[in-house]
């Protein structure tokens, strides 16, 4: 059966809601975390070694559960499983911006885009590269709270395959949630993406823009859930990783490995996952 409704991927949330100035709110919310010993920007961190039979925990976890469902219009909150999605036909990404973000901002917004798109291609062996709005299937927003109102009364008109809880959640978009993702099963497979939206919220600094762009495009890619287990990894809410690491490289080449299909389950997909960990951790440089 096709998913009716697109999946609310897992963003990265504050500790509280905040009143006022959202940019204020952020500079504090990140100075704290930073005070804290939290998003680290190192990639493969001495004091996290991770095994293959994490690799293959947090595989699971992560590609293999939704972390919220669609219950009365709304999002909600809750791990339930689900089947192994991910992207076959080329990736397009867009980056659109409102008047709030300066040209110099845009600029480097655009090419911190462009810089991890290709990363991502590499990875995980999609065709994926930057393209204006109107060919894009995979659209990353820079918004303050007015443009993201403005924004989403638009949505309909311009994807109309967008759901109202996906326009609520970006119209609505309450101070604790950083940024979120939004992707879209195709017609004919429910196990297959073909189109995003990435919302990222213009009142941030450059760290946090671009940790929000690690992971909700990763994440928009397959990897729907967190887990707290997962170590080093952004697809944790501790949020003690920045940037995508290693051990989430990793996982995205373990999405896209050949011998996994678009739609199983987990019953299916853990016999194969001992070899492809293994395969896809020697490929990326960590044989251990």
């Amino acid at each position: 059966m096709r998913l009716a409704l697109p999946a609310l991927l897992a963003g990265c949330v504050a500790t509280a809601p905040g009143d006022g100035d959202l940019r204020a709110y952020y500079r504090v919310a990140e100075e704290n975390m930073l005070a804290q010993g939290k998003l680290r920007t190192d990639t493969e961190p001495a004091d996290a070694p991770f095994t293959y039979a994490q690799l293959q925990e947090d595989f699971v976890r992560i590609a293999l559960y939704d972390e919220y469902s669609v219950r009365g219009g709304r999002f909600v909150a809750g791990a339930t499983p689900a089947m192994l999605r991910r992207w076959e036909s080329p990736v397009r990404v867009a980056v659109v911006a409102g008047a709030s973000v300066p040209e110099g901002q845009r600029k480097r917004d655009t090419a911190m885009v462009r810089d991890f798109t290709r990363r991502l291609a590499a990875v995980t062996g999609l065709d994926m590269r930057l393209a204006p709005e109107a060919r894009a299937n995979m659209v990353v927003l820079f918004l303050d709270a007015a443009e993201r109102a403005q924004y989403a009364e638009t949505l309909a008109a311009r994807y109309p395959r967008v759901e109202p809880a996906v326009v609520d959640a970006i119209a609505k978009s309450p101070p604790n949630t950083f940024c979120a993702a939004f992707a879209f099963p195709s017609d004919s497979n429910p196990g297959v993406y073909d189109f995003s939206l990435i919302l990222v919220k213009a009142e941030h600094s450059d760290l946090m823009r671009q940790s929000c762009v690690h992971e909700e495009m990763a994440q928009a890619l397959g990897l729907p859930n967190d887990s707290p287990t997962a170590r080093p990894s952004i697809f944790n809410d501790d949020e003690e990783f920045a940037f995508l690491t290693l051990h989430d490289e990793i996982l995205l080449k373990m999405l896209y490995d050949p011998r996994l299909r678009a739609g199983m389950k987990a019953a299916d997909v853990m016999p194969l996952l001992p070899e492809i960990a293994r395969d896809a951790a020697r490929a990326l440089g960590n044989p251990n």
